[in-house]
């Protein structure tokens, strides 16, 4: 992809190192990969970027690098494709899966799934999540197909200008109809996958708002102006109400039975899951990533994202309505 940019008359006599940071965002890091390729052009002749520019001159970068991603093996795995263009991808993540190739998950995550489906596009493109969903969570992921892209929507979410919305439901029913929650997280000392609040934690805020109210449980909607780790599953814990078939942080003491969600004489313990009694509603915590709304990298213009509640989530709102 060439992009292209006409210098204004408030630009004339800078130079187009300015042009590529203030007015084409690119990083410092991006703009020496481009200098060192010759990647940067001005009236079709290749410019060092400390070349001054004048009104009317035409800026161009060319952004498409190959690259590959390492230890990242392409496999034939569906994917659902929200929305696609020559700068992202968007997906509506299963339950159930990885992102990207780790050392315990080397395979059957959504970065070989994807880098299959590069490969059969015949493009040559780095796996690069914008956005982190944990295994058990569903929903919407961006995915950026150059560092320009990755670099401009990271920095929107640094600016809290990238909307996140997620669905899920909780135990018990929430008393205010909606509320923010500012606690701090941190990751437990004993720990490499749990988070707890703490004083130390670094600042974390959830914004919450009630959908419905249901049978001893609430379904909500959370927007995040920061994106900690675990953080609507630690929030939700910390304010009592913890998700549904969260098996880190949910109360798995809590009784079906006692809610007469089930008959009192129908089995409410999984057989392969004594201890977690929410398994017999649903598997994993119930938590989905819906909707997001940021400014194109190209275009400028809003893009909206949504992504419809999964089946288990839906089935379970079903059942706690009864």
């Amino acid at each position: 992809m060439i992009l292209k940019y006409k210098v204004e008359a408030e630009s004339s006599g800078k130079t187009i190192k300015y042009i590529l940071k203030e007015k084409l965002m690119f990083s410092q890091s991006l703009i020496r990969k481009l200098k060192c390729q010759n990647r940067i052009l001005c009236n079709g002749k290749p410019v060092f970027v400390n070349a001054v520019v004048n009104e009317n001159d035409i800026v161009e970068v060319d952004i498409n690098f190959e690259e590959t991603s390492e230890g990242v093996i392409p496999e034939d795995i569906p994917i659902d494709i929200i929305y696609e263009d020559d700068v992202l991808i968007a997906l509506n993540k299963p339950a159930d899966m990885v992102v990207h190739p780790t050392r315990n998950h080397l395979s059957g995550t959504l970065g070989n799934a994807l880098s299959h489906y590069f490969l059969k596009k015949g493009l040559t493109i780095k796996i690069r999540p914008v956005m982190r969903l944990d295994r058990d969570t569903s929903g919407i992921i961006i995915f950026a197909k150059n560092s320009f892209a990755q670099d401009f929507l990271i920095r929107q979410m640094k600016d809290n200008l990238f909307y996140r919305e997620y669905q899920g439901i909780v135990h018990g029913l929430v008393e205010k109809s909606h509320g923010t929650i500012d606690l701090p997280i941190a990751r437990k000392s004993y720990s490499t996958i749990e988070r707890c609040i703490s004083p130390s934690g670094y600042p974390s805020i959830t914004h919450y708002k009630v959908i419905e109210y249901l049978k001893s449980a609430t379904f909500l909607s959370f927007v995040l102006e920061t994106g900690r780790t675990h953080q609507i599953r630690v929030h939700c814990k910390a304010i009592g109400h913890p998700l549904f078939g969260d098996t880190l942080y949910g109360n798995t003491s809590v009784s079906l039975e006692n809610q007469e969600i089930f008959p009192k004489n129908q089995p409410i313990i999984a057989a392969k899951d004594a201890a977690g009694k929410d398994s017999v509603l649903i598997e994993r915590q119930a938590l989905h990533s819906s909707k997001v709304v940021f400014t194109h990298p190209i275009n400028k213009k809003p893009l909206e994202l949504t992504a419809p509640l999964p089946y288990d989530i839906e089935r379970l709102k079903e059942i706690l309505r009864k």
